[in-house]
């Protein structure tokens, strides 16, 4: 998801490195009818940019889950959320 994210984010000049870019990933492991599964993952993005790319980052960010084949592969199986908190590069 962080690299679909980035790939997409690079299309419209927003810089992903190290420093810029960054994920915490959580997830939620629950037992359904006695098997444990991963039933939730959570993904908070945090972007580090220019505030004239905000509008470019937000519909990169609104556009790019269905574009990536991690996602794509589980997602009638397990809830994905994701949040994405910008700051403005000083």
């Amino acid at each position: 998801m962080m690299g679909t994210l980035a790939g997409v984010l690079a299309k419209k000049k927003i810089r992903t490195f190290q420093d810029r870019y960054m994920a915490t990933v959580t997830g939620d492991i629950e037992d359904v009818s006695g098997v444990l599964k991963i039933v939730r993952i959570n993904v908070h993005y945090n972007l580090k940019l220019p505030a004239d790319k905000r509008a470019d980052a937000e519909e990169a960010f609104n556009n790019y889950i269905t574009l990536c084949p991690a996602a794509q592969s589980v997602i009638e199986a397990i809830t994905i959320t994701h949040t994405l908190e910008m700051v403005n590069d000083v």
